[in-house]
């Protein structure tokens, strides 16, 4: 599949969000909110009111730090975000959903890896820059805002240019969107389910339907339609995700209506297709989910898609 047709600009005359909030003060200001709000946490939906500057943490498990699992130019992202010299992706650990299928259980569930000050998130940001990245991609930022605020405001200094990817499950608050809003060059949130009984089942979240579809709407108001280069590489607006999942359990079709209603058929689409049992799947509990997609699954998403009137699907939308 191939993107159908798409916006573009030319990146000599791009200009990062965040630097016109740095040149005003307002990042500076940001940050000292996003710390403050660490002290009583509702940063997440999760709205634990734990005071993480004083490192207490609960489903987070994320106390004053954020904790880094990787920081590495990716190459596996969409076609858009790694171009040709990768996407560089800073991975946060312990995500506050509890998906039971989820590839990267040793980041999400088990906490893996270090705890992370702000000078040294920031050299990462600049090490990233230095390879050649096309981006600094934050996966899975939702409960470590304020960390990441306080590390771009020194790199901001330094020189960084690049545009700041929010690479989010969409489980984010308002407080944390609002804080990000003109920061953020490019959202790239989940829409992982439509059913919020299923929601429960699978990521111990029933309200997440709701907040993923408040959170993307805003997303979208702040961003717009994904925004790339002459060459094909994001710049700026929102990409959406979307996996595919047996029996239909995510809730394809609704969610793709939801897509085209709400945000538009110029939204940027990846339907994901590489669902595969990890995790927790292999326990009794959930027997319906124990399998990959089928290849008749996934043209269904794709129809599903199309029927919706959307045009712009992302070109590694392809089952293998």
């Amino acid at each position: 599949m191939s993107v159908s047709y798409s916006f573009t600009a030319t990146r000599a005359s791009f200009q990062p969000a965040y630097v016109k909030l740095w040149e005003s003060g307002e990042l500076s200001r940001r940050v000292q909110l996003g710390l403050k709000k660490l002290g009583d946490c509702a940063l997440c939906p999760r709205n634990c009111h734990v005071n993480r500057i004083e490192d207490e943490t609960k489903v987070c498990k994320t106390g004053r730090y954020a904790i880094v699992s990787s920081c590495f130019a990716h190459f596996g992202e969409e076609r858009c975000l790694r171009g040709t010299h990768g996407s560089g992706t800073i991975f946060f650990s312990s995500c506050n959903l509890r998906c039971v299928f989820c590839q990267n259980w040793g980041i999400s569930w088990r906490g893996e890896g270090h705890a992370t000050k702000p000078d040294k998130l920031a050299e990462m940001m600049v090490d990233l820059q230095d390879q050649g990245c096309h981006n600094v991609n934050f996966v899975t930022p939702e409960h470590v805002v304020p960390q990441i605020l306080e590390a771009i405001l020194p790199v901001v200094e330094r020189g960084l240019h690049l545009p700041l990817v929010y690479n989010t499950s969409a489980y984010d608050s308002a407080d944390s969107l609002a804080l990000m809003d003109g920061i953020v060059d490019i959202y790239m949130p989940d829409f992982k389910f439509w059913d919020p009984h299923l929601a429960r089942r699978y990521a111990k979240a029933p309200e997440y339907p709701d907040i993923a579809r408040r959170a993307i709407k805003e997303m979208h108001r702040q961003v717009g339609p994904l925004v790339t280069d002459e060459h094909g590489v994001a710049l700026h607006g929102v990409l959406l995700r979307h996996l595919v999942m047996p029996g239909g359990v995510a809730g394809t079709p609704e969610i793709m209506q939801w897509i085209a209603r709400e945000l538009g058929a110029d939204t940027y689409v990846n339907l994901m297709a590489q669902y595969h049992p990890a995790c927790r799947v292999g326990e009794s509990e959930y027997p319906e989910i124990d399998r990959c997609i089928t290849r008749s699954e996934f043209q269904q998403a794709l129809d599903s898609f199309y029927a919706a009137g959307l045009a712009r699907l992302d070109s590694d939308a392809i089952l293998h």
